[in-house]
């Protein structure tokens, strides 16, 4: 495995993003605590956001001829971007963010727990990929759970999305009723899930953002998951496939891709589609369990290549909440499917 990319902080839930040819990373900032570890998650307690950005990856490419000439790449780190203390309704833990630009402006997505302890999704605006970003004073409406992920399609309309959701201590499990805050049942609250026979899996969620990409244009609606195997929604006991945590969407050509996390098997996976609002058909794993509990991502063109930024716990030594981001290339067979190799000629 390569070694981490930032080594001063410890990062992790990379977001990378291509704003003018230039490589932006968008982690959560882990921190030390004493916090004891347990399934809610509590001991990932961050306060804030730090922006990171670089030139190159030449460094891991996975071509020799490339990787031996190159340097190590110089991670620029442009410090907080955002505090918890600057965001009026957030009572604690800044979790897994995102970021996006569209129509000459940057968005910083971020979940956090509200007054009541419960979760809902903000955002921040800025003129620049760096900041700084002004909060708005509220929680987007109609947000919940963690884990936003953006998509800014290539329409001509740039239509934009944003995708969330997280089991266990995210909450998504507290939502079976409906897709609004107000459905919220506290019963849920906990490492708990759907199982047994002929129960389905819960889906991440899925809004098309208003122009203004600080509101959504009409209901959270499910992003459908399917088993290829029989075309049906994945099994809640297959927790090999079924959906955790940790939304991301990229596009390649014509073809949607979501991965995400499976939780407590630890996979990468993902699954294709031709339509952002989905259904999606599971499509093979991205990425082995890493050492950490968790494992969160993303996958992003840049120069010409595409990488899977990930995390793990090595720089910690195991320590589950101190985790440092990573890089590795990613390919693509003949068919369109995400392979960790190249592929013959």
């Amino acid at each position: 495995m390569s070694p981490p990319l930032i080594t001063h902080l410890y990062t992790a839930d990379p977001s990378a993003h291509v704003f003018d040819g230039k490589l932006y990373i968008y982690p959560s900032h882990d921190r030390e605590t004493d916090i004891q570890f347990n399934d809610n998650g509590d001991q990932y307690d961050m306060v804030d956001y730090h922006v990171f950005s670089l030139d190159s990856l030449d460094a891991y490419s996975s071509d020799p001829s490339i990787s031996s000439a190159a340097e190590p790449p110089k991670v620029t780190d442009h410090g907080v971007v955002l505090s918890a203390e600057q965001v009026p309704w957030v009572s604690r833990q800044l979790w897994a963010p995102d970021a996006a630009r569209r129509k000459g402006k940057y968005y910083l997505y971020f979940p956090a727990r509200d007054k009541n302890s419960v979760f809902r999704i903000g955002v921040a605006v800025g003129d620049s990929p760096v900041g700084p970003f002004k909060p708005d004073p509220e929680p987007i409406p109609g947000s919940f759970s963690i884990d936003p992920a953006s998509f800014v399609d290539d329409d001509a309309d740039e239509s934009a999305y944003l995708y969330f959701g997280g089991l266990w201590g995210g909450q998504l499990q507290c939502y079976q009723k409906g897709n609004t805050p107000a459905d919220f049942d506290e019963a849920w609250l906990g490492p708990k899930e759907p199982s047994g026979p002929g129960a389905k899996a819960l889906f991440p969620k899925v809004a098309k953002l208003a122009d203004d990409m600080r509101s959504f244009e009409g209901p959270v609606r499910d992003l459908v998951i399917l088993a290829p195997e029989t075309g049906e929604p994945i099994d809640a006991d297959d927790h090999d496939r079924r959906f955790f945590e940790a939304a991301w969407m990229h596009k390649r050509g014509d073809t949607y891709y979501f991965s995400y996390s499976t939780g407590d098997t630890h996979y990468l996976v993902y699954a294709t589609g031709d339509n952002p609002l989905g259904p999606f058909t599971y499509a093979g794993r991205i990425l082995e369990p890493v050492l950490g509990w968790t494992t969160h991502h993303s996958i992003v063109e840049f120069k010409g290549r595409w990488w899977l930024f990930h995390h793990d716990c090595e720089l910690s030594n195991g320590v589950n909440h101190l985790r440092s981001v990573k890089v590795k290339e990613l390919f693509y067979d003949k068919e369109g499917r995400i392979v960790t190799e190249k592929p013959a000629e």
